[in-house]
């Protein structure tokens, strides 16, 4: 097999609850991850070392050396295997570029699932969720998919049961926020404010509202501890976020760390309409209309 093609989704967070800050500079999170179908491809060809091309939606944006997490994947991989190996990665993006849709972490999945068949490994899925969960907090989402919650640094996942499907709005905004200074953002506002931080518990009525299909529910419970910090790093998004609910959105939140802005529509036509709406608003540079659950990395 000279070439492998999968197609990875984006993720939004529809709980980010994050709890104090560890003596290892991480976080406890519940961090319930569902999987979109904004989709970026990762196409994995012979080749004698590793290398990475992206093409697409802000590609000159993206690192093409080791900073680039597909490429810390197939080594990893390769490590894993007891083996040297070389690969060439083109990554079609659709994904916003550090926009809090778990991008770069997509790409890493991808990268896994792709040079796993390429180099003819047969690893099981439990085999590269250890690896992906070394790669980064979201990586292994990215190759569950579907609707979960995450625990500790969010990499510890259980799938939860989701009736139909969710429709969703992405507003994208201008460029990106780092999470790292989102979460330096979140420590800071905490520390100002000089209250005891809770500890981070899933939301039972944000479960039933995935349980029962009920997008009105649903979209009342949506939390994320990161929009406070991301909205004061990047303070256009509230009026993004006030745009999507005068629009009728069932949910306003602002997506991981930023600085995407989900919104929940009631339906498919809903999610068309408040897409248009966003978009002649003039609060973001475009808006993708989008449903979930979907499937994880997967061979096209």
């Amino acid at each position: 097999m000279s070439s492998v093609t999968v197609r990875v989704p984006a993720k939004v967070n529809v709980q980010l609850s994050v709890g104090p800050l560890r003596d290892d500079g991480f976080h406890d999170l519940v961090n319930v991850f569902h999987a979109v179908s904004v989709f970026d491809e990762v196409v994995a060809k012979e080749s004698e070392t590793v290398s990475v091309r992206v093409e697409g939606e802000s590609a000159d944006q993206v690192p093409v050396d080791d900073g680039n997490l597909a490429i810390q994947a197939a080594r990893a991989l390769a490590k894993h295997a007891g083996r040297t190996y070389g690969v060439e990665l083109v990554i079609r993006k659709a994904i916003p570029v550090a926009g809090g849709m778990a991008g770069g972490s997509a790409d890493a999945a991808g990268t896994l699932v792709a040079c796993n068949e390429l180099w003819g490994l047969g690893l099981p899925l439990e085999d590269l969720m250890e690896i992906a969960a070394d790669l980064g907090s979201d990586v292994p989402f990215s190759l569950l998919g579907g609707t979960a919650v995450g625990t500790g640094r969010g990499e510890q996942l259980t799938a939860l049961p989701v009736k139909g499907d969710f429709h969703w709005v992405f507003a994208v905004a201008d460029g990106g926020l780092s999470t790292a200074k989102v979460y330096a953002e979140c420590d800071r506002l905490r520390a100002a404010a000089g209250t005891p931080v809770a500890w981070p518990q899933v939301s039972e009525a944000l479960l039933r509202a995935l349980k029962d299909g009920d997008a009105r529910a649903l979209g009342a419970e949506l939390t994320n501890d990161l929009q406070e910090p991301a909205l004061t790093l990047r303070g256009s998004l509230a009026r993004t976020l006030e745009a999507g609910r005068e629009h009728g959105a069932l949910g306003a939140i602002v997506s991981g760390s930023g600085p995407t802005c989900a919104f929940l529509a009631a339906d498919e036509e809903h999610a068309r309409e408040l897409a248009e709406a966003l978009k002649g608003a003039g609060v973001c540079r475009t808006a993708v209309p989008a449903h979930g659950p979907v499937a994880g990395a997967s061979i096209v």
